[in-house]
Order: structure tokens, then sequence, then C-alpha cells
């Protein structure tokens, strides 16, 4: 997905991630820590949520290093 200047930009909540990934939120989690997926950005005190366009990267970016394996 390539960002542009008349793209919207869309804060995903956990439960949107959870169900584009199949991840679980422990491993999303897990993953942040270790910097293996993309960070969440600070919405309120107790609430957190992701880019889209990051979270889109980051399944693109799981797409090609699996074609690369499989070559």
């Amino acid at each position: 997905m390539q960002i542009t200047s008349t793209t919207q930009y869309k804060i995903l909540r956990l439960n949107e991630v959870k169900s584009l990934t199949g991840l679980s939120r422990s491993s999303i989690y897990a993953y942040m820590q270790s910097g293996r997926f993309p960070q969440a950005i600070q919405l309120g005190t107790r609430s957190v949520g992701w880019r889209e366009s990051s979270i889109i990267a980051w399944i693109d970016g799981c797409k090609t290093a699996k074609q690369g394996v499989q070559k």
C-alpha cells in the first residue's frame, strides 16, 4: 500500500490489529518489545492504537520474507 497525500490515515485498535495479523495480544506485545512489530501510538492514558499503514507494511514484509525463503 503506497501512502499518498490523498490517503486517509487510520488508527487501528487492538482488536483490528489482531484480526488483520492473526496474532494474539501477547504475541503483538512480545513482537513490539523485540522490535519486530510496529510500535503502538499512545491515544490516551489507557488506550493505544497502531497506524494502519505500519501494520499493512509489516504484513507485506512478512509475505516478502516468506516468499524469499520458499524460492
